[in-house]
């Protein structure tokens, strides 16, 4: 099952290069054919294998011999690894499905955000509606709405609201300076996704985080004061970490008082 799993999101890696690359160039997924960024060429099967083709080329085009950006295997082993974690957790098929989807949207926001300093609503928006379909969806059980489901619903409504809110404040106080409408739209997926508590615990990893990356840069002069830095990574590594650790590092936090 673990090696099914890391297969799959090696070849699910592979496709989301393809989408974080189209979605800066505007071509279509379905009607164009994988090509070299550099020569145009298109890829055989051959050279579309996930991790394996950068090994075996030694990360250049087998055409124009550029080298192919070290993102494509980066991407294409952390989402194998990631679908590993969800694999562990051992949940049934449709939370399986949803949190693989949810990776999905984060490592595309997470390295398109990296990249070019945008999170793109074609990205986005449709990650917003998957997770608050899925808390719809959870209102049932076999095919019959359960009112007592509605509890939880409104917890991560509320986590959702209050985390746009809160990215939205600073937009208008900084003038979209600090922030910008795109960390607002993510926080809200984050909420809908973690709910009330884990959504605070999110918020202060992704400032920790950013925090210490920001300080590592400004001593390595990366970075200064005044550099531009995207939130949305910092956010998106928050969240999957939550994900998977939130419940024990709140226990654990909790525990230092109780």
């Amino acid at each position: 099952m673990i090696v099914f799993f890391f297969l799959f999101g090696l070849a699910a890696g592979s496709f989301l290069n393809s989408v974080i690359y189209r979605l800066d160039t505007g071509e279509s997924l379905i009607k164009t054919r994988s090509h070299c960024p550099h020569c145009k060429k298109t890829l055989s099967w051959m050279e579309l294998i996930p991790v394996v083709s950068f090994i075996l080329q030694k990360g250049r085009c087998k055409h124009c011999k550029k080298p192919i950006s070290w993102q494509y295997p980066l991407v294409e082993i952390a989402t194998g690894l990631l679908f590993i974690l969800v694999a562990f957790y051992n949940f049934n098929f449709i939370v399986t499905c949803y949190l693989l989807l949810v990776i999905c949207f984060l490592i595309i926001i997470f390295v398109y955000d990296l990249k070019h300093y945008i999170i793109p609503d074609q990205v986005v928006y449709p990650a917003i509606v998957l997770a608050f379909g899925f808390r719809i969806l959870n209102l049932f059980e076999n095919w019959k709405l359960k009112i007592e489901n509605l509890d939880p619903l409104l917890n991560f409504v509320l986590a959702a609201i209050l985390a746009g809110a809160f990215f939205l404040v600073i937009v208008l106080i900084s003038r979209g300076k600090w922030m910008g409408m795109g960390d607002v739209k993510l926080a809200v997926f984050m909420g809908l996704v973690l709910g009330w508590p884990k959504i605070i615990l999110a918020l202060f990893l992704a400032f920790l985080i950013g925090a210490f990356v920001s300080v590592i840069l400004m001593i390595l002069k990366k970075k200064t004061l005044k550099s531009e830095i995207p939130f949305g990574p910092f956010l998106a590594a928050a969240t999957i970490l939550t994900l998977f650790l939130g419940s024990t590092l709140i226990d654990w936090y909790l525990g230092l008082f109780y």
